[in-house]
């Protein structure tokens, strides 16, 4: 998998994080942790950040999720917004 084939974040529904804008995720790549598959990149800060494209996964911890192989996603796309933790990877399937 190259950075070019990385999971697209197809919506993000959290508010109040520096990378959101407009329910579109900003940040380079994201990375998924904790137990609650978390959005660790999640930065609440009023000002905006990150770049001008969608932002992708770059890595999840979660290796008991259906769509991980070798700690990256392989979902064709994401959704993260509020779950367990102010910012979740709502795409997660316990597998």
């Amino acid at each position: 998998m190259t950075t070019m084939n990385l999971p697209l974040i197809s919506t993000c529904s959290v508010s109040g994080c520096s990378y959101n804008h407009d329910h579109d995720c900003h940040a380079a790549a994201i990375t998924i942790t904790g137990a609650t598959s978390s959005c660790g990149t999640y930065v609440e800060e009023a000002a905006k950040a990150g770049i001008d494209t969608t932002g992708q996964v770059g890595a999840c911890h979660r290796s008991e999720c259906v769509h991980n192989s070798a700690l990256e996603c392989s979902a064709q796309s994401v959704e993260i917004g509020p779950g367990a933790d102010v910012a979740d990877c709502l795409t997660y399937s316990a597998g």
